[in-house]
């Protein structure tokens, strides 16, 4: 028999899957447009004005700059603004995915007519002005660390409201309740589990930045099975530290015993979309354009400076020859990853492992699991449970509940007699 995955919260859920952020970068991109529009504007006027073709070359060549990144900042908008359409069965969180893909293959065409370019040119080499060529790769070089600013942040910080449930944590993108502050007949201490590139124990401290006492009772943990565990305290710099490492999953209740009071705090495992699975490949793609662009102008800099001092009129393809591969490389690798997205590939295979491991733990058999990204830092799931309990679909959706990043889960369970 297959129950039916019921429940309020299983049948009214947002469909807005977009990333963390969202609107900061969409506002970034179309700031980075202007910026190239006025630019290619001034470079085209200006070449007209003063009789220099090769300034109303750049600028013809800022305008594909430009309309590389307007695909970028129009997926934004567009997906914003239909994010609650229903049409789209399953958000729109895939369409920065879909022009990352799209910008993927304009950077491919654009690496092979520049490769094409540049070998033609060693076989047949044409006049290069110097004096007219250096100034305008030098401003090209200019706008392009001046937009990698802009869509990187432009030193600010986000502190805006998104849509991503995407965090970075230090121990392999699990993510906790890792810090509880408690009210103590000597002030306010703080019990955390300190794991930054080091292995995780707990850490004890005044709130106040006062001396802890050098001994302290063990804390002890209980799990959601039981299991008890002690773990004894040693000074450190201003705080006390676990001696024992805390074994994995970090879901348990912590005693901490001072002056014969006990103080429990809980503490829970979640799991958040991490690496690949949390990353905005719309932005991606647009920060590889600028790079792309910025990578040719210091390498085509090079090449003039070379062939200006020594005569060397080859450095110039040459120049262009390597800028296209290190541009075919990219696009290949935001292809690869983008096109994945598109057809559904399994995005984190340590995720499906653990969401396996999680249903499986009290002998049911995950029959079927179907997992994929819906949006920066949201995954989508379907699983198929086989069971001998009476157990419903609500049941394992609070056994999985701690997947923080399974913005959209179906559950189908069959019992089996």
């Amino acid at each position: 028999m297959i129950e039916p995955n019921h429940g309020a919260a299983a049948a009214f859920h947002s469909h807005v899957f977009l990333g963390k952020g969202h609107e900061r970068s969409e506002r970034k991109t179309w700031t980075v447009i202007w910026l190239c529009g006025a630019m290619m504007i001034a470079e085209i006027v200006g070449g007209l004005l003063f009789g220099s073709i090769a300034l109303v070359a750049d600028g013809l060549h800022m305008s594909t700059h430009a309309g590389a990144l307007l695909l970028a900042a129009l997926a934004y908008t567009y997906a914003r603004k239909h994010a609650e359409n229903p049409a789209f069965t399953f958000g729109t969180g895939k369409l920065g995915d879909l022009a990352g893909f799209t910008s993927a293959i304009v950077l491919a065409m654009i690496a092979l007519l520049i490769g094409y370019e540049s070998v033609a040119r060693i076989f047949s080499p044409v006049p290069i002005h110097f004096a007219e060529a250096i100034p305008i790769a030098c401003l090209g070089l200019a706008v392009n660390v001046a937009s990698a600013w802009l869509l990187s942040g432009g030193g600010d910080h986000d502190h805006g409201h998104g849509h991503g449930h995407s965090h970075g944590h230090a121990h392999e993108g699990h993510g906790h309740d890792e810090r509880h502050e408690i009210a103590t007949s000597d002030g306010i201490v703080v019990l955390e589990i300190f794991e930054d590139g080091v292995p995780p124990r707990f850490r004890l401290r005044a709130a106040d930045g006062s001396a802890l006492l050098a001994q302290a009772s063990p804390i002890e943990t209980m799990r959601p099975d039981g299991t008890r565990q002690l773990f004894e305290m040693r000074a450190r710099d201003g705080f006390l530290e676990s001696i024992d490492e805390i074994p994995e999953p970090h879901a348990f209740t912590a005693t901490v015993r001072i002056d014969e009071q006990s103080y429990p705090a809980r503490f829970e495992e979640h799991e958040h979309a991490h690496g690949s699975t949390a990353r905005d490949n719309n932005m991606r793609a647009a920060v590889i354009h600028v790079m792309a662009d910025a990578a040719v102008s210091v390498l085509v800099i090079a090449g003039l400076l070379l062939a200006r001092a020594f005569g060397w009129l080859w450095m110039d393809p040459l120049a262009g020859i390597i800028g296209a591969g290190v541009i075919a490389s990219w696009s290949y690798g935001l292809i690869r990853d983008t096109g994945a997205i598109l057809l559904d590939m399994n995005p984190d295979k340590g995720m499906a492992d653990k969401l396996r491991e999680a249903v499986e733990t009290e002998g049911d058999t995950l029959a079927d699991l179907h997992l994929w990204r819906l949006g920066p830092g949201h995954l989508g799931a379907i699983i198929s449970v086989v069971t001998s309990k009476a157990h419903d679909a609500d049941y394992y959706r609070t056994r999985l509940a701690r997947f923080k990043s399974l913005s959209h889960l179906t559950v189908e369970v069959l019992h089996r007699s």
